[in-house]
């Protein structure tokens, strides 16, 4: 990632029905609401594209992805503007969820927030040995709010307390591959991208038609999340104007 590009990128290389998400941003790849929105647009517009049968979704660097950007979050000073921001997470994740095509998470390094709510709203993930995964919200004084469905479904809600009340606990690739978050976990990045890759071009042999079908399948009974993640927004929203989580973020970004 380069300086010249202060705000982020969303990059899409398409090969042989296969069309790789790539986003970075220079703060440990977490995600200001331009870059969410962009991305958002990227998966409505691949969703409809007759040429794709399958995504993967990466990012650059050793992190994954750092969740909401601590930057933004400082900058909101009331209700909309905050429900507005962490409305971007839910945009992604029904984004995600609606997307015609299954989506593979190569998560690469560690997934923080909402990076662990992008890891457990791709269809299948393989994972680095190291991507640990910790959800540090409720240290800074709200919550996981808009992820949790998205994490619960993938883990359950056991794994999901757990990881939401230890928020400085990092919990390690293979629990999380116990867990069901992780397909697979692999011990070099050479590995992890002949795997991710492999499995890719194997689902886009198939039939893309039965593929879109089974993915419906595999989201039954979140239709609600239209509704229920705009509601998490809006508690986060709440929550990130309290005078606990400014003090906090502060601490945070000394």
């Amino acid at each position: 990632m380069s300086a010249e590009n202060p705000n982020g990128l969303i990059e899409i290389q398409i090969d042989n029905n296969i069309a790789t998400i790539t986003f970075s941003h220079p703060a440990s790849n977490s995600f200001p609401s331009n870059l969410l929105q962009k991305l958002t647009e990227e998966l409505n517009a691949l969703s409809h594209n007759n040429d794709i049968n399958v995504l993967i979704l990466q990012s650059e660097g050793k992190t994954f992805c750092a969740g909401a950007s601590f930057d933004e979050l400082l900058s909101i000073t009331n209700f909309e503007d905050g429900k507005e921001f962490f409305s971007g997470f839910a945009n992604v994740i029904n984004a995600m969820r609606k997307c015609s095509k299954i989506i593979i998470g190569k998560i690469q390094g560690k997934a923080v927030g909402g990076g662990v709510g992008l890891a457990s709203a791709c269809d299948f993930a393989f994972a680095y040995q190291d991507a640990s995964i910790k959800l540090s919200e409720i240290a800074i004084g709200i919550g996981p709010f808009v992820i949790e469905p998205a994490v619960s479904r993938k883990i359950g809600k056991t794994a999901m307390t757990e990881l939401t009340l230890q928020p400085n606990h990092w919990q390690t690739a293979d629990w999380a591959l116990a867990k069901g978050l992780y397909a697979d976990i692999f011990d070099s990045y050479g590995e992890l991208d002949e795997a991710t890759l492999a499995f890719a071009k194997k689902l886009a042999s198939y039939n893309s038609e039965a593929l879109a079908e089974m993915k419906k399948v595999f989201w039954e009974g979140t239709e609600n999340w239209d509704q229920l993640l705009y509601e998490r927004a809006a508690i986060s929203g709440k929550l990130v104007l309290s005078d606990f989580t400014k003090n906090a973020l502060s601490e945070f970004k000394k």
